[in-house]
């Protein structure tokens, strides 16, 4: 399974220059490809909505929070969509190729799996943030 270019710069794009909320990317022609970029601006549930839901794919989205303590950070997700409307097939595909592109994205800090959105609700990526 080869990797896009595209990919690798757009993660450090949103890593280091925070040019994206998040990213969602798709395997076409056994190539991981960007699918959707989310702005700066864009929220959670621009994120939620962005993902198919009746196809796999791979996301990061980087998330704000601030701590007890009153200190702001962020960390970046990376979520396995696999939802349970998708073909075999394509799960299979996603799965197989998961930790091999997961790699080439240096600074991940937190994974996710998820098969229906309340696997990766709101709350849950807090919790999983703190």
């Amino acid at each position: 399974m080869a990797v896009d270019d595209e990919c690798k710069l757009k993660f450090l794009e949103l890593k280091a220059k925070r040019n994206y909320r998040f990213i969602v990317f798709k395997i076409n022609n056994q190539q991981v490809v960007v699918d959707k970029l989310g702005g700066p601006d864009e929220t959670y549930e621009d994120f939620t909505a962005a993902l198919p839901v009746d196809e796999c794919r791979y996301a990061v989205f980087d998330f704000d929070f601030t701590t007890s303590e009153n200190c702001q950070k962020s960390k970046i997700f990376f979520i396995a969509w696999a939802p349970d409307a998708s073909r075999v097939r394509s799960k299979m595909v996603y799965a197989s190729s998961k930790d091999r592109f997961k790699r080439e994205l240096d600074g991940i800090q937190v994974e996710l799996q998820a098969t229906d959105p309340s696997e990766m609700s709101f709350d849950i990526i807090k919790s999983r943030a703190i």
